[in-house]
């Protein structure tokens, strides 16, 4: 995604979280990752001592694996925040 997408994407992204969410509220995070203990070990360390309650799941034919996060979050800035430090990790989906 290029710099000006990606900001378009976060504007957006925060005005909608702000129209429909009180902070501080509980938020989940999806990510699809191909299936690389090492990428599936960044992300959770991104999340590292946060409180955040995280789950793995392999594809039926093991080639990728869903993360599912699920932790209380200050605000639309601190979602954004995480969504950023996870983009710098290669190849994953966020969703």
């Amino acid at each position: 995604m290029d710099s000006e997408k990606e900001e378009k994407f976060y504007k957006r992204l925060k005005e909608e979280l702000n129209n429909t969410t009180t902070w501080p509220s509980s938020y989940l995070y999806k990510f699809i990752v191909p299936t690389d203990a090492e990428k599936i070990a960044q992300i959770e360390n991104i999340f590292d001592n946060t409180g955040a309650v995280i789950k793995s799941k392999k594809s039926s034919k093991g080639n990728y694996t869903s993360v599912s996060i699920q932790l209380i979050m200050e605000s639309a800035d601190a979602v954004i925040e995480k969504y950023r430090e996870v983009s710098k990790v290669e190849e994953v989906i966020s969703l």
